[in-house]
């Protein structure tokens, strides 16, 4: 995936420092990628790592950068049922305890251990499973879930109880938790009890109340996707470094939304 943009500002920029600025990287980790000759202003690759870009001038950042660059570690994982995300009690598993080679999806260079420092960006509780994202990336952290962040994470939710149209648009507007109103969801039927819920909060089992609200009861919740990135075929346990292309569509969409 190419990240591209045109460059408005009035006066010229160094490129490391303008794609820092964006989110896309730090200038260090863009220092490394002209190196590999990614990036591109007006379809000319950039060799000077002291290269500015002026108005009306368009940078792209190749298709290669698909392969995860240096910098803060963030990771995807598919979740399983009964690991927490998050500081666990004594009796728990963590997530991060599943981040081991034979667990690897693909290549990396690097395997997180205790040293690595990575918080889930987006929680799912223990007894729910999919797609999580763990960072020490306080960028990707801040796109995701801060205060003014409305990324989408969608979510697939197997329900037990009658369904009914007045139960779908309470669920889509209307409820309240702990004494504020949620915000506008997208809930539609996928097919019999299956549901699907995108959101752009948090709340704590936001899902699980929401739906009890309702009368009805969860069976199971599995979350597919947190704004562009997917958990596609990833198997259950297994986990990846997110791309920088990744990263940057991630931050894109926080900025956007």
């Amino acid at each position: 995936m190419a990240w591209t943009r045109r460059y408005e500002e009035a006066e010229p920029q160094r490129v490391n420092r303008w794609l820092a600025q964006n989110g896309v990287c730090s200038r260090r980790e863009a220092e490394a990628l002209i190196a590999k000759g990614l990036v591109y202003i007006d379809g000319e690759r950039v060799e000077d790592v002291g290269r500015k870009i002026a108005a009306g001038q368009t940078l792209t950042l190749a298709n290669d950068s698909d392969a995860p660059v240096g910098g803060p570690l963030t990771v995807v994982m598919n979740k399983p049922i009964g690991v927490v995300s998050g500081q666990p009690e004594p009796d728990q598993l963590p997530a991060v305890r599943l981040l081991t080679r034979p667990a690897l999806w693909g290549d990396s260079d690097v395997i997180p251990d205790r040293d690595t420092r990575l918080a889930p960006v987006g929680r799912l509780d223990k007894d729910s499973r999919g797609l999580l994202i763990l960072s020490e990336d306080g960028v990707v952290a801040k796109a995701v879930i801060g205060p003014a962040s409305e990324v989408e994470k969608e979510y697939l939710v197997r329900v037990a109880g009658p369904l009914s149209h007045r139960k779908i648009r309470m669920l889509r507007h209307g409820l309240r938790l702990d004494g504020r109103d949620l915000k506008p969801a997208r809930v539609d039927v996928v097919e019999g009890q299956l549901v699907r819920f995108v959101l752009k909060e948090g709340r704590n089992r936001q899902i699980r109340r929401m739906c009890e609200l309702v009368d009805l009861d969860v069976i199971d919740l599995q979350r597919v996707r947190v704004g562009p990135i997917l958990l596609g075929d990833l198997p259950e346990g297994g986990w990846r470094p997110m791309t920088a292309s990744e990263r940057a569509a991630l931050i894109q969409a926080g900025a956007r939304d």
